[in-house]
């Protein structure tokens, strides 16, 4: 069982872990998009910036989400239950 502050401190740590991996996803999103943009590389008549700026960025959010769910974000209610009930 939780306290009151371990759990606000825990929603501000799943926060902040959230704040840190969509700026991740953004700065993975620049690189990947801008950063080949300067690639003569096709895959099926499309260029290779197309590919890592969407495709690749959106697998790479997938992968971020999947880390956060796994280590960082904990299952417990913030509603205060009295004991015996």
């Amino acid at each position: 069982m939780m306290k009151r502050s371990e759990k606000f401190r825990q929603a501000n740590r799943e926060a902040l872990a959230t704040v840190i991996a969509a700026a991740a996803v953004i700065i993975f999103w620049c690189a990947a998009g801008f950063g080949l943009a300067d690639s003569d590389v096709t895959l099926w008549h499309t260029p290779l910036w197309v590919w890592g700026g969407c495709v690749g960025t959106w697998l790479f959010a997938v992968l971020v989400t999947v880390i956060l769910t796994k280590k960082v974000f904990i299952n417990f209610d913030l509603e205060e239950k009295e004991e015996g009930k």
